[in-house]
């Protein structure tokens, strides 16, 4: 594979082609992907990982929700406010991500708080 073709999602095989589907990049940008496994962790498309996309509230993703017991219907109310804020977020960020020169350094990626955490771990 060269450097400039996506990457193989680990749940269908399909080409990850785009920072704006990517699951990995997403929760690396939200403090879910410490970055010293950013290189070494599997990749999916975000509607590949309902489980974590399912909180994702923005006009330009389609809703779903995860199957099972982990469907944010059967969550805390509480906790689902805080990840649809949280996921919410880093699904913005990719988009603005996506809009950025091409040579900027990945530490500049992640979430202001998820970069906090990073430099304290």
């Amino acid at each position: 594979m060269n450097c400039d073709e996506g990457y193989p999602c680990r749940v269908c095989s399909g080409e990850v082609t785009s920072i704006l589907d990517s699951d990995l990049y997403l929760r690396f940008v939200i403090g879910h992907l410490d970055p010293e496994h950013l290189h070494t962790a599997a990749e999916s498309h975000l509607r590949c990982n309902p489980v974590l996309t399912q909180f994702i509230h923005d006009e330009r993703f389609e809703p779903l929700e995860a199957p099972g017991d982990f469907a944010k219907s059967r969550l805390d109310p509480t906790h689902v406010a805080q990840q649809t804020a949280l996921v919410t977020r880093g699904y913005q960020r990719l988009h603005e991500i996506a809009t950025w020169p091409d040579n900027r350094d990945v530490t500049q990626y992640p979430l202001p708080e998820a970069a906090q955490k990073y430099r304290t771990a």
